[in-house]
């Protein structure tokens, strides 16, 4: 019974702490709801107020906007009527010049119609004047007729006729003998002057090479000349320039270079190292500048024994140095240096001779070849070049003109320019001076002809001036004047790339126009 009662009360306390859980599971929740709607009221609250925060500051921005925009439209406005208004006045301005110039053009038109009815009459009376001339040489001319019994027009042709054939046989006989006197008198002396002067002057001549060799004394001197893995052999070359060419040649080496004055210098400096046994690179150094200063001297030397020998003075120094250089300069085999001492006393007797200035004839002889004692950096033809040396150094203009027009790269303005021409001519032309294979030579001049000849509309092609000039005649009615210039042009391209020659080669196209009529 007791334990019947107490489970009852653990029961019924279990049961009144279950509903007072309860209940206060259920107050808490009720106030954990009401808190979540307050909270909810005020974010909503808190939102509405800064949606309308952000709405008035919308509005403000807006605003704020359009009265920006409402001021630069209003600046802009202002601008545009500014514009407008100084383009309406400049059109304004506009108007009243054209209105001025057409009334200036009214007034022009009623003084040009006032001289035009002036004019007009003028005319008028000029007219009737002519009829009235007219009538009176008609009436003349038929009375003169009537008296002659010739017409008008036979007259005119028999007077054409007899002045024709009056002045054609005056023309003829003034030709004939003009071209007769000129020949006979022309001929006569050129050929004394030339004859004087090639029998009063005949010089000789040296023949260069383009390679030296250097003999030995024994065949062990090429292993010292070579020395320790080619040291010897790299220093020459580098001192001097030039190469050295050790083949199967017996006891002697090659020197091999274009530049001569170098060539010269490697051999003298190779001698003297054979000759003095001392063969090492510093010894090399050391002999190739003694000789180098050796050759200046020498070069000058014979600069001024030139001068000397020919009788010109007063040469400038350095034109003194470049003659000494022709010394050791070849044309077609022939001695520069002894070519030019040729030409000046070829161009002194012949100037002797026309009673020019001798002085100045043999001057300009010396000098004429100038541009080839130049290296190859300065580019151009060496009468160009000679001429712009002298220039330079204070030749005449005289002088500086022979040299340029030596080779007629320039047109030849006086007779010791035409003297130079010559004389050039007489030297290169003596027999030996110059040597050229007859085959190569022959070949050459075919190869010109043949070049011209492969271009339409080529009557015939000439190589004359020994290959240095090609003369081109072409057909009037193929080739036009225009079409001549293109020709040469064209010509001398191709000879250019298909032609190894010296110097230059002048090309010349000649268009004429022939009548023939042939009296039956």
């Amino acid at each position: 019974m007791g334990y019947m009662s107490g489970v009852s009360l653990i029961l019924l306390s279990l049961a009144v702490g279950v509903a007072l859980g309860i209940a206060f599971r259920q107050y808490w929740l009720e106030k954990r709801i009401q808190g979540l709607q307050e909270q909810g009221a005020n974010i909503l609250n808190e939102a509405r107020k800064e949606a309308e925060t952000i709405k008035k500051e919308a509005i403000l921005q807006a605003k704020d906007s359009l009265f920006q925009m409402k001021t630069e439209f209003e600046r802009e406005s202002k601008e545009n009527r500014k514009e407008f208004q100084a383009l309406e006045k400049r059109i304004l301005q506009k108007e009243e010049n054209l209105d001025k110039k057409s009334e200036a053009l009214d007034k022009r038109e009623a003084t040009i119609a006032k001289r035009e009815k002036v004019i007009l009459q003028q005319e008028n009376e000029i007219a009737d004047r002519e009829k009235e001339l007219h009538s009176l040489v008609e009436e003349q001319r038929k009375k003169l007729e009537e008296l002659s019994g010739v017409s008008s027009q036979e007259a005119k042709e028999m007077l054409i006729r007899a002045l024709e054939n009056e002045a054609r046989h005056d023309a003829a006989l003034l030709v004939k003998k003009i071209e007769t006197e000129a020949r006979e008198i022309a001929d006569k002396k050129a050929k004394n002057i030339i004859a004087l002067a090639i029998q009063r002057y005949a010089g000789d001549y040296v023949a260069e090479k383009t390679v030296s060799v250097v003999n030995l004394p024994n065949e062990e001197m090429k292993g010292r000349i070579i020395g320790r893995e080619g040291r010897n052999i790299r220093a020459i070359e580098a001192s001097t320039g030039v190469d050295l060419i050790i083949d199967d040649t017996p006891e002697a080496v090659i020197l091999s270079g274009f530049n001569p004055v170098r060539r010269e210098v490697a051999r003298l400096s190779l001698e003297r190292l054979i000759s003095d046994g001392r063969i090492h690179p510093a010894r090399i150094e050391e002999i190739v500048e003694k000789v180098n200063s050796e050759i200046e001297t020498t070069i000058r030397e014979s600069g001024e024994q030139a001068a000397f020998d020919v009788g010109v003075h007063g040469i400038h120094a350095e034109l003194i140095k470049l003659l000494g250089k022709l010394k050791y300069r070849t044309s077609y085999a022939q001695n520069v240096l002894q070519h030019s001492r040729e030409v000046a006393f070829l161009c002194g007797l012949m100037a002797a001779e026309l009673g020019l200035n001798e002085k100045h004839a043999k001057r300009a002889g010396l000098l004429h070849d100038i541009g080839k004692a130049t290296d190859h950096e300065i580019e151009g033809p060496h009468a160009t070049i000679g001429a712009d040396l002298a220039r330079r150094y204070g030749e005449s203009p005289a002088i500086v003109h022979s040299i340029a027009a030596h080779h007629e790269d320039v047109p030849a303005e006086d007779i010791m320019a035409i003297l130079v021409q010559a004389a050039d001519a007489l030297s290169g032309a003596r027999p030996g001076a110059r040597k050229e294979l007859l085959e190569t030579y022959v070949k050459r001049l075919e190869g010109l002809e043949k070049i011209a000849a492969s271009f339409p509309g080529i009557t015939k092609a000439y190589a004359i001036q020994a290959g240095r000039e090609l003369r081109i005649i072409v057909e009037s009615a193929s080739v036009g004047d225009a079409e001549v210039v293109l020709l040469s042009k064209d010509i001398a391209k191709k000879i250019e790339t298909e032609m190894t020659y010296p110097g230059q080669i002048k090309v010349t196209v000649i268009r004429e126009t022939r009548a023939v009529e042939y009296a039956k």
